[in-house]
């Protein structure tokens, strides 16, 4: 056999060889697990709400339409008078719908009282960024018992609500401090296990929450004047020697 075919052969037995050897590493690189680490961040900040609800739902009845509707007014300029004492403007209060019930009227109602025939309900709506006036007028509501006003008991149990506008202004810092916080999680963990945290493999954010600043059994949450916002965010990181 000539020397060059010895070479030939040489040069494409190294070339199996070293192929065969790429594949093999290969192989066990990729069967090597991928080491990650999956921590949570979270983020709270105490905030105070910025803007409150009160509807206002109150009564009169009468033995006609006229005597109804005099007890209604009655009441409402009453209403009306409490609420501008307490601090609210013309444009923060709303009169809405008046609703007439006619108690002899329909089906099983013919034993209805004649004196109280007609029943007339009106709601009133405060929507004002005043939410310390509208808890104290809130808190303050037996004033308008004492002067006749009848409230229908589903608001009188309702009282005012309050929420929290300003989340938007806070995302970004908030986020910020839960990433640093889910990245020191990792840290320590790597640490603890000899290695060290590498690039992020996935990230969610979260879903910023507003809850009551005291979680009170049995209070609906809006009730609370004082709030918190929280968020935590869960990252993915890999792990490096």
């Amino acid at each position: 056999m000539s020397s060059s075919k010895i070479f030939s052969a040489l040069i494409l037995a190294i070339g199996l060889a070293l192929s065969g050897w790429f594949v093999a590493n290969g192989l066990i690189t990729s069967r090597e697990p991928i080491r990650i680490v999956t921590v949570k961040g979270l983020s709270e900040r105490a905030v105070k709400a910025d803007l409150g609800f009160w509807p206002i739902q109150f009564t009169a009845a009468g033995k006609n339409l006229e005597t109804a509707r005099l007890g209604l007014e009655k009441s409402e300029a009453a209403v009306m008078t409490f609420l501008q004492k307490s601090g609210f403007d013309a444009d923060e209060i709303a009169t809405q719908n008046i609703m007439v019930n006619d108690r002899a009227a329909g089906y099983g109602n013919r034993n209805a009282s004649d004196e109280l025939r007609f029943v007339l309900t009106q709601n009133i709506l405060v929507t004002s960024t005043k939410v310390d006036n509208l808890s104290n007028a809130a808190k303050n509501v037996s004033q308008l018992i004492r002067a006749g006003v009848v409230f229908s008991s589903d608001a009188y149990s309702s009282g005012a609500s309050f929420i929290f506008t300003g989340i938007s202004d806070l995302k970004g810092e908030m986020l910020s401090e839960a990433t640093g916080r889910a990245r020191e999680a990792a840290q320590k963990f790597a640490t603890e296990s000899g290695s060290k945290v590498g690039n992020i493999k996935s990230a969610n954010q979260g879903v910023f929450q507003i809850l009551p600043a005291v979680n009170i059994p049995n209070e609906r949450s809006e009730k609370q004047i004082d709030k918190k916002v929280r968020v935590v965010s869960t990252i993915t990181y890999f792990l490096v020697d």
